[in-house]
């Protein structure tokens, strides 16, 4: 069929990618969609999804979850979304578009958004039985099929998609290798010593990397499956699955068949307004296009400003796309990397300043003109200056880029806050937002909050790496203008947690009704909280129990209402609707007749079991009605809750110390287990970890804890503010060469101190960073009792210890508790079907069905070019 234009002009997109979807959202907002028809042509099975968070797929978002398209949007502007119909042929002379389906649209104006595929190199065996691409959501769920039955991956490719892809084979449960030709990993993105530093990262995570090699060929079984790869060094490698993540190719065919102009390399060439150079009335955006600058863009900003260009250029307002900022922050397998401007140094006679720490898998580093301009830069393992360093780029900080990349704890870091930023400081580079524009927002919009802002500038609505400094500068920006700025907890109350604690420990309000009563938002009184405030609350009521008069334990009462679903059932909820169970092993030693226990209660359960980086052990995939059962058996041989689900002390690990070991100077063993005995169940702002070594080799890495104990000759040294998990920091030295009675008391005020001041979810590492006088002023409180206050941290401390009860042990005991434990309250021996596993390395994981996308079941035909699926 054909549909014939009429009066309205017609505009035709080709692809319904983010970039697409982008620039629909850009005819929109100036009024083209009222006054054009406007008719896409997608050839996935469904709207436009967050291709960047694509791997967030495994970590339980679904299709739906990634969607980036409203229909109420689509069906607001009248556009003709057809989804599974792509274009098969543009016929220019007549100006009308052929999909799959045969229908004909007449256009005006054609815009073509048809993205990129994945190169597959031409090696034998590439379409073998177990070789994948990983480019959309078809391949994911047809990579997670075939991991059901695969025990080894490889992925071809040690870039930003290949180590993403990597990462999902590790969650899919299999030993995972990483191949990369390049002598190194990301070598578009980082440099040698970055590179290093991320390998470093990634193979402490068990995955297996080879660099400098190629792959030959695809090694495969008389039935055609894949069993292994030849790589080019003649070594060879076996595995029983390969995704192919060797970068992308501009998807040009459909512009090639009709005559437009095309680059050496692949691409549609267009001009500064986005327009092809063969055709004024067809457009190019995204991945497809080779830009005026000669550069194929694969990042989503710059394809962003190109459909936005493009958008504006059909409105008849003027436009240009010229070049992007290349500026990447991601979090690959955990590991925050970043580069931004001249990163690889490329300027003449520039300079870098380099900090790195290979143990803590840190590198940072910072390329600066001869007169100080900050170029660019490398951030691995912590990127946390990203957002003010992308800012300063092209200018001249106004502090030394030494003390830019020192790490907190290192040195005396800068602190550079919203106002040390010029006004055409790029903040949002996926939107092209600067600092004028969000001050802009708050000043001449009326805008207050962060959300606001984000609404009329779009700043922090792409990748979201600039949230952090998008929400300090609407702070800054409203505090200059002599406007109040909300720091309440939530809607609820319009204390801050610390206030909150304050008002609790001095009224001694021992339930979160009478507290939202009393001194909630007068909208709020008499209602039920929220999300953020429960918790909360029920957190500072727990930590300050025994002084209050009220009961410690959590599921008591209203508290239970209060608690997050983990603390709820007091195990932690897994992926699959089961719970793991970690009994508590203080300083991680443990007599073999309790090992023997946990072996057997893991047998008769059918438990995964796992040793932790806690020094404990982990029992995973317990039924809900189980976990009582379990319970049981392990309080009647001794042990007790480990609180690996509440925000609490998790662990204190330990060396083997003087003991056993030729170097250790004190008893680490016996220091670990009376710190972990002392301050277990110590409900606080945030998770509790600590260490204690036995000499200064430090194997039991004390200095990446909350709180650390290193030995010395002449006792203890303590450390404070550490944090080894997605922002590494080193620990602060709060005090040396302390006795056991001094190393207990400090801890103990230090502990109670954070647990009154902190933020709610608020680790150590970044309350030490936050409070005013950071070190030096906790040191003077703690130390030095600068406030006096320190008999009253002393005494809550104690009041914890003597009043400490085993949560376990208190549930088990107590019928009514006991009701709670049921997968269905209507049917409370009836087990949860869903919950279900599968063998592997003899134990089992978790069974999880494939998702049901809800669509019709794709053909052949709806395979994307270059994709493979078996």
């Amino acid at each position: 069929m054909t549909a014939t234009p009429g009066i309205t002009p017609t505009i035709v997109l080709v692809g319904h990618g983010m970039v697409g979807q982008r620039f629909l959202e850009a005819l929109a907002e100036r009024g083209l969609t009222r006054t054009h028809r406007v008719v896409v042509l997608c050839e996935e099975p469904r709207p436009a999804y967050d291709r960047v968070q694509l791997t967030s797929y495994f970590s339980g978002r679904t299709p739906e979850d990634l969607s980036m398209t409203d229909p109420a949007f689509v069906e607001e502007h009248g556009i003709e979304l057809r989804v599974g119909d792509p274009a098969e042929t543009v016929d220019r002379e007549a100006r009308e578009v052929t999909a799959r389906s045969g229908l004909v649209v007449a256009y005006d104006v054609l815009v073509l958004a048809t993205g990129s595929y994945p190169f597959v190199p031409p090696v034998p065996g590439k379409d073998a039985e177990g070789c994948f691409v990983y480019r959309t959501i078809e391949d994911l769920l047809a990579i997670e099929a075939y991991a059901k039955n695969a025990t080894t991956g490889a992925v071809v490719g040690g870039g930003l998609l290949g180590l993403e892809a990597a990462g999902a084979l590790r969650g899919l449960g299999l030993t995972s290798h990483i191949v990369e030709f390049a002598p190194r990993l990301m070598p578009v993105q980082v440099d040698e010593g970055g590179g290093a530093a991320l390998l470093r990262t990634i193979e402490e995570m068990g995955l297996s990397v080879h660099t400098g090699v190629g792959t030959q060929e695809i090694v495969v079984d008389p039935s055609g499956a894949v069993t292994g790869m030849k790589l080019s060094d003649g070594s060879e490698l076996a595995t029983d699955l390969v995704v192919f993540s060797a970068g992308v190719r501009p998807r040009d065919q459909l512009a090639r068949d009709s005559g437009l102009a095309v680059g050496e390399r692949g691409g549609i060439s267009v001009d500064e307004q986005c327009r092809t150079v063969t055709d004024p009335h067809v457009f190019a955006i995204g991945e497809c296009a080779l830009a005026s600058d000669g550069r194929v863009y694969g990042l989503v900003a710059p394809g962003y400003e190109q459909a936005e260009t493009a958008a504006a250029t059909i409105a008849d307002d003027e436009a240009s796309f010229t070049g992007a900022d290349l500026s990447t922050k991601l979090k690959l397998l955990g590991v925050d990397v970043a580069s931004f401007g001249d990163a690889h140094g490329a300027t003449a006679d520039c300079l870098d300043v380099v900090y790195s720490d290979s143990r803590a898998g840190l590198y940072k580093k910072l390329v600066v003109g001869r007169d100080g301009t900050l170029l660019g830069g490398i951030l691995v393992g912590d990127a946390e200056a990203y957002g003010t360093l992308r800012a300063f780029t092209g200018s001249v900080p106004p502090v030394s880029p030494e003390s830019l990349v020192l790490p907190a704890g290192a040195g005396a870091p800068a602190q550079l806050g919203p106002a040390a930023l010029p006004d055409d400081a790029v903040i949002c580079s996926c939107h092209n937002v600067t600092k004028g524009a969000i001050r802009g927002a708050v000043t001449e919009h009326s805008c207050t909050t962060v959300p606001e802002v984000k609404k009329c500038t779009r700043a922090g609505t792409g990748c979201g790496s600039c949230v952090k400094v998008l929400g300090q500068l609407v702070t800054a920006e409203l505090e200059a203008s002599g406007v109040e700025v909300d720091k309440g907890l939530c809607g609820c109350f319009a204390q801050t947690r610390e206030e909150l604690y304050e008002i609790v420990g001095a009224l001694r309000i021992t339930s979160f009704r009478e507290l939202l009563d009393r001194h909630g938002r007068e909208g709020a009184r008499g209602g039920e909280g929220c999300e953020v405030c429960k918790p909360a609350v029920g957190s500072i009521i727990a930590s300050l129990a025994p002084a209050i008069g009220a009961s410690g334990y959590v599921l008591e009462g209203e508290q239970a209402a209060l608690q997050d679903t983990n603390d709820h059932f007091l195990a932690n909820l897994q992926r699959n609707g089961s719970y793991s169970v970690v009994p508590r092993i203080p300083g991680g030693e443990i007599a073999p007749e309790k090992l023997i226990v946990i072996g057997e209660i893991a047998r008769d359960f059918g438990l995964y079991t796992k040793i932790t980086g806690g020094q404990r052990i982990d029992m995973f995939g317990a039924r809900v009605e189980q976990l009582p059962l379990i319970w049981a058996r392990l309080v009647d041989a001794g042990f007790e809750s480990g609180h690996a689900y509440g925000k609490s002390l998790r662990t204190v690990k330990s060396c083997v110390g003087q003991t056993w070991c030729r170097y250790g100077v004190q008893d680490s063993v016996r220091m670990a287990i009376d710190l972990e005995l002392r301050y277990r169940g110590l409900r606080s702002p945030h998770k509790l970890k600590s260490a204690v070594s036995g000499c200064a080799r430090e194997c039991a890495e004390a200095q990446s804890k909350d709180f650390g104990v290193i030995a010395t000759s002449n006792g203890w040294n303590l450390y404070v503010g550490g944090n080894g998990g997605a922002t590494p920091r080193h620990a602060d030295l709060l005090a040396q060469d302390l006795s056991d009675a001094e190393l207990v008391r400090l801890i103990d005020r230090f502990l109670m101190f954070y647990i009154r001041t902190a933020d709610r979810l608020e680790r150590t590492s970044t309350w030490l960073e936050r409070i005013p006088g950071g070190l030096d002023h906790v040191r003077d409180v703690v130390v030095h009792d600068s406030l006096g206050i320190c008999g009253e941290l002393e005494s809550l401390m104690r009041a914890h210890v003597s009043h400490y009860r085993d949560e376990w042990a208190e549930t088990i005991n107590d019928p009514e508790k006991l009701a709670r434990f049921v997968s269905f309250v209507n049917a409370p021996d009836t087990p949860d079907p869903v919950v279900g596993f599968v063998p592997e390395r003899d134990q089992m994981k978790p069974d999880l069905p494939l998702l049901d996308i809800g669509l019709r079941r794709p053909s052949e035909d709806d395979l994307l070019e270059g994709s493979t699926r078996r």
